[in-house]
C-alpha cells in the first residue's frame, strides 16, 4: 500500500480509504468490524464515516457508521495510526430529525462534532469535512449553475470559525470539504488566509470512469493548492463492475435494493460501462480493479474511497492498489471517454 500526504499536513494517508456508507443498512456491526480488520491488515489507514450515514439515510439508522467504528475502537484499543474522517451534514429539508434541521452554523457544527466524537468513542477526529455546501450551487449531479441572489445561507466564514474552535479545542486535527465547486474551494482558501483560519486539506467529490467532471475545474485546484481529492463512488455504485449490465439485478446489490440510486443507470451509462468492461477483459483485467486503478493513479487524487458489502468484494477492491494501468490501456480508456464524455455527471 502506498501513502500520500494529506494536503500540507504532517499526516500521510493510504492511497485507498475504507468507505462505510453500507454499514448499518446492508452490513451488520460484525461485518463492519471484519471490513475494518481486513482493511487495516492490507495497510489502509484511513476510514471514512459521516454523521448522516448509512445511505439511504433514515432516522433509525443515522450515526451507525460512526457507532460501528467506535465499537471497533473500544474493543481493539487501536486509535493510533488510524486516520478517522467524518462529516457534518449540510442543509436539507429531509434531515428534520437531525438537530431539528441541519445547517452549517457555528452552534450546529460544534454540536455535530461532539455527537460524532461520542459515537466514535474517541477524543479527536483527524479529518472533519463539510458534507455539502450551505449555499445553493451545482452539486450532486447538477451541472448548470442557477444563480439566486439570496442563496448563500450561513456564511462560509462562520463555518470556518466553528472548525477553528474545534481545532483549537483539540477535537479536530484538520478540515476538508465535500461536494464542492471550484469557487467553493477558492473561497475557503481565501477566507482562511485572510482571517488566519484553518486551511482545508482535502475535498471529497465523486470521480469515476462515468463521471470525470472533476477534471474540468477542480483537478488543477487540487494540484496547485494541495487540496487533494478523496474520490467517492469510484465504481459508480458498483456499476463499473459490470454486474448490472443487460438488466441484471443481483440479489442484495445496492441498485437492486434501492430505487433512489439511478444516477448511473441510463442507456448512455450502460453503453459506456459495457465498453469499459470489454476493455478490461481484453487486457485480462478485472473490470472493477481497472476502474479503481484508474482513479487511484490520477495525480490530483490523495485517496480513493472504496466500499463493499462482502469481504470478497473488499479483498478484490483492495487488490486494485497493486495495479498500474499501461499507457496503451489509458489511451483506450480515453477513447471510450471521448466517445461519450461523462454520461453520469
Amino acid at each position: 500500500m502506498n501513502y500520500r500526504p494529506l494536503g500540507k499536513t504532517d499526516l500521510s494517508i493510504s492511497e485507498l480509504t475504507l468507505g462505510s456508507m453500507t454499514w448499518g443498512e446492508q452490513n451488520t456491526e460484525a461485518e463492519a468490524h471484519q471490513q475494518i480488520d481486513m482493511a487495516l491488515e492490507a495497510g489502509i489507514n484511513c476510514i471514512d464515516v459521516a454523521e448522516m450515514y448509512p445511505v439511504p439515510p433514515k432516522p433509525e439508522t443515522q450515526g451507525l457508521t460512526e457507532a460501528y467504528l467506535g465499537s471497533w475502537l473500544q474493543k481493539n484499543q487501536q486509535r493510533d495510526g488510524i486516520v478517522i474522517a467524518s462529516k457534518v451534514t449540510g442543509p436539507a429539508e429531509s434531515f428534520h430529525y437531525l438537530r431539528g434541521g441541519t445547517r452549517l452554523t457555528h452552534r450546529q457544527i460544534i454540536e455535530a462534532a461532539e455527537a460524532s466524537l461520542k459515537r466514535l468513542k474517541t477524543d479527536y477526529i483527524d479529518l472533519y469535512q463539510i458534507h455539502w455546501p450551505e449555499r445553493q450551487t451545482n452539486f450532486f449531479g447538477q451541472l448548470g449553475y442557477q444563480h439566486q441572489s439570496q442563496d448563500m445561507g450561513v456564511p462560509i466564514e462562520e463555518t470556518l470559525r466553528a472548525c477553528d474552535a474545534l481545532i483549537q479545542s483539540g477535537k479536530v486535527r484538520h478540515i476538508g470539504i465535500s461536494n464542492e465547486t471550484p469557487w467553493g474551494v477558492h473561497e475557503y482558501l481565501r477566507l482562511s488566509k485572510h482571517h488566519n483560519l484553518p486551511r482545508i486539506v482535502s475535498i471529497q467529490n465523486p470521480y469515476n470512469l462515468l463521471n470525470r467532471t472533476y477534471e474540468v475545474g477542480l483537478a488543477e485546484m487540487s494540484i496547485r493548492e494541495d487540496v487533494g481529492l478523496l474520490a467517492y463512488s469510484p465504481l459508480a455504485f458498483g456499476v463499473l463492475s459490470g454486474k448490472y449490465l443487460e438488466g441484471q439485478r443481483p440479489a442484495k446489490a445496492r441498485l437492486t435494493l434501492f430505487e433512489r440510486f439511478q444516477r448511473y443507470t441510463s442507456p448512455k451509462a450502460e453503453a459506456s460501462t459495457a465498453a469499459y468492461v470489454q476493455l478490461a477483459e481484453a487486457f485480462q483485467m478485472n473490470p472493477s480493479q481497472m476502474a479503481l486503478a484508474f482513479v487511484t493513479q490520477q495525480p490530483f487524487v490523495t485517496s480513493n474511497i472504496i466500499g463493499a458489502t462482502t469481504l470478497n468484494q473488499l479483498k478484490e477492491n483492495i487488490a486494485s492498489s497493486q495495479l498500474s494501468l499501461s499507457n496503451e490501456m489509458l489511451t483506450a480508456i480515453e477513447q471510450i471517454h471521448l466517445a461519450q464524455p461523462n454520461p453520469c455527471p
